[in-house]
């Protein structure tokens, strides 16, 4: 697929004036359909909870439960297929688990719950839960590869992990003590601040900055607007997910990098070549 988008960019680069705007014309609409293909799991699980928003009929199947299966034919489907590797589903089990144990705890204490019944469950999530987290996991794991991402200036990993450690405690710690976000938000830019993530997309290399969460906010409303889960402030009524989820979205990111260079080790950017760090 990605050679095959790569093909017909050329096509349409011959046909277009060369220039600036053309050439950003075709890497723009070449990085929203590779980004696209990234997001393929997550893609399919969005597209399957609007439908069945939209159009459920009354066929004595849970939606939860339909979405809990449709997860696994669609995961075993694209390893079937060659879709994801090996290492990459272990990225996405992870994503998995860790996932599942903050849905457990968070419902438990009200941050938000799951409105409709379910059969596959474990207490008050059903386990198609996971499967959300899943879909962050391959898509990190997916764009390493399909934009061939490397770094410049990245902290070493084991701070990393500490910090991770740290934003994934205070989750659940929060609830009892001290919120420590604000402090943990410091210790990201302190460690990303100078740091770049560069990535290919079709025939130029391009930087951004690591301190950069808004499509997961995106899929969020999607997510509460469809009533797969709520928020206490959305029990009368559907709104738009407060900004300040952003900020925990942006958290819960960084532990999904952090969790991709375990297996994925960052690679250090070179003019002259990528080198492993």
């Amino acid at each position: 697929m990605e050679a095959r988008i790569d093909a017909a960019a050329r096509v349409l680069l011959s046909r277009l004036p060369r220039g600036k705007v053309g050439d950003g014309a075709v890497e723009f609409l070449v990085f929203g359909l590779k980004q696209a293909w990234a997001c393929l799991f997550g893609g399919l699980m969005l597209g399957m909870i609007i439908i069945t928003r939209l159009w459920w009929p009354e066929i004595g199947v849970n939606r939860y439960d339909l979405w809990f299966l449709a997860a696994i034919a669609i995961q075993v489907g694209m390893v079937l297929f060659k879709l994801e590797t090996l290492d990459e589903v272990r990225v996405i089990l992870i994503f998995h688990l860790v996932g599942t144990g903050m849905e457990l705890f968070k419902t438990s204490v009200g941050s938000w719950i799951y409105p409709d019944d379910a059969l596959f469950r474990i207490g008050g999530v059903p386990l198609f839960s996971g499967f959300m987290y899943a879909c962050v996991g391959s898509y990190m794991a997916r764009i390493q590869r399909i934009f061939d991402i490397t770094f410049t200036r990245y902290p070493p990993v084991w701070m990393t992990v500490i910090v991770a450690l740290g934003i994934y405690v205070n989750f659940f710690t929060h609830h009892y003590f001290y919120d420590f976000r604000w402090l943990l938000f410091a210790a990201v830019v302190v460690l990303y601040g100078r740091s770049f993530m560069h990535y290919r997309v079709f025939r130029f290399r391009h930087r951004m900055p690591m301190l950069v969460a808004l499509f997961i906010w995106i899929a969020e409303n999607i997510g509460t607007w469809s009533r797969a889960w709520i928020y206490p402030s959305q029990a009368d009524g559907w709104s738009l997910v407060s900004w300040e989820k952003l900020g925990s979205w942006y958290l819960l990111m960084l532990i999904s990098v952090v969790l991709v260079t375990l297996v994925h080790q960052p690679r250090q950017y070179s003019k002259d070549g990528v080198l492993l760090n």
